[in-house]
């Protein structure tokens, strides 16, 4: 029987944003599809070679404000037409125009709950440990080291073939991150 620890992924380290670039498109290229990569400033070429992770995103988002369009417009429904209806001026008592602007900002209000706490929910936030922080060299990601960490969860992953191809990109070292 082994007493090995369960693996969370294999970690390489760069010196500079051009090499973590080429080796996130490697990645890609090579059919791997859960990977992070881990900059001490943002590297706007990433965005475009890692793979979205939580497309479901959008819809929470379009959903929340939705429930909150739906239920302020109801609400102010039937507050005008059902529980006090108040005849002024001859107006109807379902005058929506004037539901537009509450309604509206419902709407909005209701979307970005949905982003925030869709968003927390989804990366598993807040999260006071993670595995890389086990990782000694992983210190160095918000001072100058770049990171690419291939997640033991992707289809493609094998420990001893993910760590040859990470160590074929030419990376300064390369880690085996526990759980």
């Amino acid at each position: 029987m082994s007493s090995q620890s369960p693996i969370y992924g294999v970690l390489a380290e760069f010196a500079n944003p051009t090499a973590l670039v080429a080796a996130t498109k490697r990645a890609r290229d090579e059919g791997y599809t859960r990977f992070e990569a881990y900059t001490p400033f943002p590297v706007e070429e990433l965005s475009e070679t890692i793979p979205v992770r939580y497309p479901i995103l959008p819809l929470l988002v379009l959903t929340g404000g939705i429930i909150g369009g739906l239920s302020a417009f109801s609400t102010l429904y039937y507050a005008s037409v059902i529980n006090y209806p108040l005849n002024i001026g001859g107006r109807p008592l379902n005058s929506w125009p004037s539901f537009i602007p509450i309604t509206f900002e419902l709407t909005v209000l209701g979307a970005a709950f949905a982003a925030v706490f869709g968003v927390l929910a989804l990366s598993g936030l807040p999260m006071p440990y993670h595995p890389l922080f086990n990782v000694k060299e992983f210190a160095r990601a918000s001072q100058d080291r770049f990171f690419l960490c291939i997640e033991a969860n992707d289809p493609k992953f094998d420990v001893e073939a993910t760590t040859k191809f990470l160590v074929s990109l030419d990376a300064l070292g390369v880690s085996h991150v526990d759980d």
